[in-house]
C-alpha cells in the first residue's frame, strides 16, 4: 500500500465486557480466587454505573489480590471459560475486510487480550485500549498499538489519539458502549459528531445519556430498564455479525460492501 493511499476508512471503537461478549473484567481473578467472587461483581457494578472510579476499583481489586495473574493462570482461564456473543469474531473479520479499523476499548486487563489474540480465539485488531494492571511481555500477536487506560476517561482519549494517528475524521467513527462507564465516551463522541451505538445496553447508560441530552443513533441487542437484571440466555442468541447492518447504515456504505 502506497503512502498516500488511506489504510481505513472508518472506526469502531467498542467496550467489551457485556457489550461484545458476556463475561466480566475480573473474571479471570474470579475463576482463580473462586471466594471473591462476590465482592469482585459488586466492585464492577458500582464503576460501571458510576458511583466509584476505575481508579478506586482497581484499588480495592489489588487490595484483595496483591500479585497480577500469571500467564498461566490467564491461560487456564481462557482455555475453559472465554466467550464472546455470537458472530462477534465475524463481524470483526467483516470490519477488516472492508478496512474499518477495529479498537477495542474497555476497562479490562491488556494481558487478558495479550493471551487471546496469542491463542487464536479473536481476530487480532490493530488497536487496544486497556488497564496495565495485568500485562505480558510483548508478543508478535499483540495489536500494533496499544494504549493504557487508567480511567474511564482516558476511553474517549485513547480513541481520539488512534483516530488522527490514522486521519480518521470524527463523522467516520462508531463508539459501542452498553453501560455508565462508557457515558463520557459517548459525551465526547457526541460533542465531535461520531456515531454512538448501545449494545445490550443497560439503563445506566440511558440515563447518563438522557441527563446530558446526549442521542443514542442506535441500539442493538437487548435493552434493559432500572433495576432490570440481566438474560444471559437471551443475549447468547442475538447474531453479532448482523451488526454490519447497523454499521453500514451508519456509515453510508455503498451497495458493493460486504453484504
Amino acid at each position: 500500500m502506497g503512502p498516500h493511499v488511506q489504510q481505513y476508512i472508518a472506526m469502531i471503537s467498542t467496550d467489551w465486557n457485556e457489550c461484545l461478549a458476556p463475561t466480566g473484567p475480573f473474571d479471570p481473578v474470579t475463576f482463580t480466587h473462586p471466594q471473591l467472587g462476590p465482592e469482585l461483581e459488586k466492585i464492577f457494578r458500582l464503576y460501571t454505573a458510576n458511583k466509584i472510579t476505575l481508579a478506586q476499583a482497581i484499588k480495592k481489586l489489588q487490595d484483595l489480590l496483591p500479585e497480577p495473574l500469571t500467564q498461566e493462570q490467564m491461560d487456564a482461564y481462557l482455555d475453559t471459560h472465554f466467550r464472546t456473543y455470537k458472530g462477534v469474531p465475524e463481524f470483526m473479520n467483516w470490519c477488516a475486510e472492508n478496512r474499518i479499523l477495529f479498537m477495542i476499548n474497555t476497562t479490562a486487563a491488556i494481558g487478558f487480550f495479550q493471551r487471546v489474540f496469542a491463542k487464536g480465539l479473536l481476530p487480532r485488531v490493530p488497536a487496544l485500549s486497556g488497564h496495565p494492571i495485568i500485562h505480558y511481555p510483548h508478543a508478535e500477536t499483540d495489536p500494533s498499538l496499544i494504549c493504557r487506560l487508567l480511567e474511564i476517561d482516558d476511553k474517549p482519549k485513547n480513541t481520539q489519539q488512534v483516530a488522527q494517528a490514522q486521519g480518521i475524521p470524527p463523522n467516520r467513527i462508531i463508539i459501542i458502549g452498553d453501560s455508565g462507564g462508557d457515558g463520557p465516551h459517548f459525551e465526547w463522541g457526541a460533542s465531535v459528531g461520531a456515531h454512538l451505538v448501545g449494545s445490550m445496553t443497560k439503563w445506566s447508560l440511558e440515563n447518563y445519556c438522557q441527563e446530558r441530552g446526549i442521542k443514542i443513533h442506535s441500539y442493538f441487542g437487548l435493552q434493559y430498564g432500572k433495576g432490570e437484571a440481566r438474560d444471559v440466555e437471551k443475549e447468547m442468541v442475538i447474531d453479532f455479525f448482523a451488526l454490519k447492518g447497523v454499521i453500514k447504515d451508519l456509515l453510508a456504505f455503498p451497495n458493493k460492501a460486504e453484504s
